[in-house]
């Protein structure tokens, strides 16, 4: 066959009627991005992308979970700069990561009983309780249930079961890992763009349509990064702090990887002190506390108690560097008279008289955001919460307090428990280690603040639950390993 004859691809091009039809399709994206907008032009630019991407993930939907753990820093300030649900996002990918699965079952048998755990069913039984909350005859609206029961409930319940059955090596956590780490450097990075040069003209708008009530205070902006708000980026910094400063404790063989995980905890720490979020600091302290608790190591606990008595000192007993804005903010948190902190106590003194003969709550979005979006008239609408804890109380009830509280410190404790008995690898303990004291931090931080729930913290907080009940069977493995190549030098 003489390969000059053959037809190629862009010999179509000088015929004239595909010629037409690429004028044809190009002049009509032209006049819909001209008509519609850009973001309509952005479309159908990367709606190729988007068709491959959509193939690769039903084909390999791993793919999907590292997308929602890099999406999930992005997706609250995205809506700063395209007003989109791009909440719902994440909720497109959970449910194609479960079709893919569904239909890979025809050709290749899933193991399903790689996610059973006792993880999981709790995670079920609080789906269980969330779903129960519809029926709730003080609720006012199933709207608002369905928006908010998404972050209280849904997404763990969903994503649970997912990383057991694809995201469960110990590379996945070393992944897990670098892409925390690398997407919170930036997180600082942003702020400090914020903070030395000024916030950009879509991130002033969102200020000037009311984000400066909470973020522009005696005249000082308070940091809010790619992140929702200042308390969210505040939290969120206070929790790489300690899972990374205690990662670098325990890193003695790769200097690179300590390096880079000392830089990503100072910027971590350094973060949490220009959002100025007073309650960002109990992710450090009780994360440091229980540190100090799964060392068992007096020498090392009477030192750290020491270094936090100092710290409180500091702040509570000096006035020392009392110029800079962002300690000068963070000491206020150790004042018993602060005036946020009479208001708080005065708010949950109210919501105790309400609540007393609600034992199931006003319902799933009663309060917060979603209740000034869909009940704005209702009385807990217009009760602030200020705290994760507060607002599952006042939605959910005390029942559905006791329950939330009993299956996060039954996983902090199993956590707990692997670290301190059945962890023998250095590195394994280290990791789980990390990730416990980190989620002890962010369970402190969320009384002062509703961080628990919100991008990126619940994420990262669900999927190190996970890696702390897989742990036993990857140590176990590793030392097996070693038996084996003890037997084999023997």
């Amino acid at each position: 066959m003489n390969t000059f004859n053959k037809t190629y691809g862009a010999d179509h091009l000088k015929q004239p009627i595909p010629v037409a039809i690429l004028l044809s399709i190009g002049i009509c994206f032209a006049a819909l991005t001209a008509t519609k907008g850009i973001a309509i032009g952005m479309m159908i630019i990367l709606m190729p992308i988007g068709l491959i991407y959509l193939t690769a993930l039903l084909i390999h939907p791993r793919i999907g979970i590292v997308t929602i753990l890099i999406f999930s820093f992005f997706v609250i300030g995205l809506s700063r700069y395209l007003a989109a649900t791009w909440g719902l996002v994440i909720d497109g990918l959970l449910l194609l990561m479960y079709l893919s699965l569904f239909f890979k079952a025809f050709k290749k048998k899933i193991d399903w009983s790689l996610a059973k755990s006792q993880l999981t069913l709790l995670a079920s039984i609080w789906m269980g309780y969330a779903l129960l909350e519809v029926a709730n005859p003080e609720a006012v609206s199933r709207v608002a249930w369905f928006y908010a029961m998404r972050g209280i409930a849904l997404y763990q319940w969903m994503i649970i079961p997912l990383l057991f059955l694809l995201f469960n090596k110990q590379k996945d956590l070393k992944l897990f890992i670098m892409i925390w780490g690398i997407l919170s450097l930036l997180g600082t990075l942003k702020g400090m763009q914020q903070l030395f040069f000024g916030v950009d003209p879509f991130e002033q708008r969102w200020l000037d349509n009311g984000g400066h009530v909470t973020h522009i205070l005696f005249g000082k902006l308070r940091i809010f990064s790619f992140y929702s708000d200042a308390g969210q980026f505040g939290a969120s910094q206070g929790h790489t702090a300690v899972v990374f400063g205690i990662l670098a404790l325990f890193m003695k063989k790769n200097i690179k990887l300590k390096i880079f995980f000392i830089v990503v905890a100072i910027a971590g720490l350094y973060g949490m002190l220009i959002s100025g979020t007073r309650g960002a600091i109990a992710v450090p302290a009780m994360g440091g506390i229980m540190y100090l608790i799964l060392r068992k190591n007096i020498p090392v606990l009477i030192a750290g108690a020491v270094f936090g008595l100092g710290v409180y000192v500091f702040f509570a007993h000096t006035t020392l560097l009392n110029n800079n804005a962002q300690i000068r903010r963070m000491r206020t948190a150790f004042d018993p008279n602060d005036a946020s902190l009479q208001v708080r106590l005065a708010n949950q003194k109210k919501l105790s008289s309400y609540l007393a003969s609600r034992p199931f709550g006003g319902g799933i979005g009663a309060t917060g955001n979603w209740g000034q979006r869909f009940t704005p008239h209702t009385f807990l609408a217009n009760t602030a919460t200020d705290s994760w804890f507060v607002a599952i109380w006042a939605d959910m009830g005390i029942i559905g307090l006791y329950l939330h509280l009993f299956i996060l410190f039954f996983v902090l404790i199993t956590g707990a428990y692997n670290v301190m008995f059945r962890l023998k690898d250095p590195w394994v303990k280290g990791q789980i280690t990390a990730l416990t004291c980190g989620m002890a931090g962010i369970m402190a931080a969320s009384y002062g603040n509703g961080v628990f729930g919100q991008f990126p913290t619940g994420i990262l907080m669900y999927v190190g639950m996970v890696f702390i009940f897989l742990s036993p069977k990857w140590d176990q493995k590793i030392q097996e390993e070693n038996e084996k190549k003890q037997f084999a030098i023997t």
